[in-house]
């Protein structure tokens, strides 16, 4: 038995021989919007990052590795700062400032359903806490392990529970375990001529049961559905035992115990295995780009296409900011004020169907076909977005994301509002912003919002900084009808907001679950729930 390597650079995003680096024009571009002078500065150096003594007792430790084994309990500097943060802006703005103090005292690679439920009682005996980690891709801080007053703190990684239970091709069901990165998830697949279709930027690295635990969405959502309509079944471990639900068609067995686990977070226990629904392999995949004269007209085609059911399986529009930014950074001239992606999968005969039906909602919007290419393109580029931000980084930008969702009456009021005060609490702390957006994933009712933002650095003051226009983003969502997070999860990050989400009495519905499942309170704490 062998336990992985951390899978991304402890310091950023990926692999070092996956990095993408801004062209030129892109980086003048934003060098001279920003003021910035000074040469990008080199990652650190992991002997010289500040790292707590481990505080596990060796008499845990030992029982501990009694039951995953010897060599799957680390408490080595790798492994422990590697576990320490996820890939959050403030998250990489600490760890690139050498501060690794949330690290865990170890980190424990389990090998079964029956590991975790072990560790879990044994941690719960203890005063343990234990934060579940699968690709440690989280952005809103949700697998920093958090002490609270426990003894000591773990990290589960789940690497080692990476097989395809069953696949059922008749049912069109697959069975994971949860550490099955997105790649393993769609080679497993492809072996049985099957695929998941679910595809975030994250998914290189993100994991099954990180997609679940968080309700993830993928570039092809709008066709494929969330993470959260294909999960059919899902098995719990928790400190009091097994939760165990089938993954049955339909039930009327009572409330949904399955949208309690999808979510979770980690904070009700350890998603062990996820049965999902699949599709038979895709023969064909087109993407066509298309340009609109402007934002609102590209959202009303998507509404209009969306609710006459003839929606793409990707549908993705970029505002004016975005278009031309991210032509800049493909090295390419903008093709028009706002770009639009429509994608479609399937049997070659369905696609163009499809496609004939789509495209005549585009046309009347006054969109412009600009070919398969542009498609393509914005296609190549989908996963170099987080190499790109550890550049941004280096350089000394604040580069941060969020997103929301609301319906299709105040979309246009939300994507206002969140921009406007953004630029505003930047502008009061000194520093100009580039704010930019796209639409991602559509429903007859709504759409999505995801925002990217820019601005100088305060040196010194990054994370006051980030605090600012995080806080006054988050208030305009959740005050002109928006969800605090579509995709991206509550972790520590949104948590403050979660009771204006579900009210008073949804939190303390969930802390009355939580305390059932996990008495003790050990399951990542400060996640989730304020």
């Amino acid at each position: 038995m062998s336990v992985p390597d951390p899978r991304m650079r402890w310091w950023g995003w990926g692999v070092d021989r996956d990095a993408t680096s801004l062209p030129d024009k892109a980086r003048d571009m934003l060098r001279q919007a920003f003021s910035i002078e000074e040469e990008p500065a080199a990652p650190p150096n992991l002997d010289d990052v500040a790292l707590p003594e481990a505080g596990l007792p060796s008499e845990v430790r030992s029982r501990l590795a009694s039951i995953v084994g010897d060599d799957a309990v680390r408490d080595d500097r790798l492994a422990r700062v590697s576990h320490a943060l996820g890939k959050s802006y403030p998250d990489l703005v600490r760890i690139r400032a050498g501060d690794a103090s949330s690290a865990p005292d170890a980190v424990v690679y389990p090998g079964s359903h029956e590991d975790v439920l072990a560790v879990l009682e044994l941690c719960s005996a203890e005063s343990i806490a234990v934060t579940p980690f699968g690709g440690g891709s989280s952005v809103v801080g949700g697998v920093e392990p958090r002490r609270d007053g426990f003894t000591a703190a773990i990290s589960l990684d789940l690497a080692r529970m990476d097989r395809l239970v069953e696949a059922d091709a008749v049912s069109l069901l697959a069975t994971f375990e949860p550490g099955c990165t997105g790649p393993r998830v769609e080679d497993l697949l492809a072996a049985e001529g099957l695929t998941l279709g679910h595809f975030p930027q994250s998914w290189e690295y993100a994991t099954l049961g990180g997609f679940v635990a968080t309700r993830s969405a993928g570039r092809a959502s709008t066709g494929y559905g969330r993470i959260d309509e294909l999960v059919q079944g899902v098995r719990l471990a928790t400190p009091t035992g097994t939760l165990q639900l089938e993954p049955v068609p339909a039930t009327a067995a009572g409330p949904g115990l399955r949208g309690l686990v999808v979510g979770s977070e980690g904070t009700l226990g350890v998603i062990t295995r996820a049965t999902l629904a699949v599709r038979r392999a895709p023969a064909v995949k087109r993407n066509e780009g298309w340009v609109f004269d402007s934002w609102q007209a590209g959202c009303d085609a998507f509404r209009a296409m969306k609710q006459a059911g003839d929606a793409a399986d990707v549908c993705r529009l970029s505002d004016e900011a975005e278009t031309a930014l991210n032509a800049a950074a493909s090295g390419h001239e903008a093709p028009g004020p706002c770009l639009a992606v429509v994608g479609w999968e399937g049997e070659a005969d369905d696609v163009s169907r499809r496609a004939e039906r789509t495209r005549p909602h585009l046309e009347a919007a006054g969109a412009r076909p600009l070919g398969e290419e542009a498609g393509a393109r914005a296609g190549r580029n989908y996963f170099a977005g987080p190499y790109l931000r550890d550049e941004l980084l280096g350089m000394g930008v604040l580069v941060e994301t969020l997103e929301t969702a609301t319906t299709w009456s105040r979309l246009q009021e939300l994507y206002g509002a969140v921009g406007d005060r953004l630029r505003a609490a930047l502008a009061a702390r000194g520093t100009d912003a580039l704010v930019m957006c796209h639409v991602s994933h559509l429903y007859r009712s709504g759409a999505s919002l995801y925002f990217s933002f820019f601005a100088r650095q305060e040196r010194g003051a990054e994370l006051d900084q980030w605090r600012a226009a995080k806080t006054a983003a988050c208030d305009a969502i959740v005050g002109h009808g928006g969800t605090i997070t579509h995709h991206h999860a509550i972790g520590r990050d949104h948590a403050a907001w979660m009771a204006q989400e579900v009210g008073e009495l949804g939190v303390e519905a969930l802390r009355g679950v939580k305390q059932k499942l996990d008495p003790a309170g050990i399951m990542n704490p400060g996640k989730l729930l304020p």
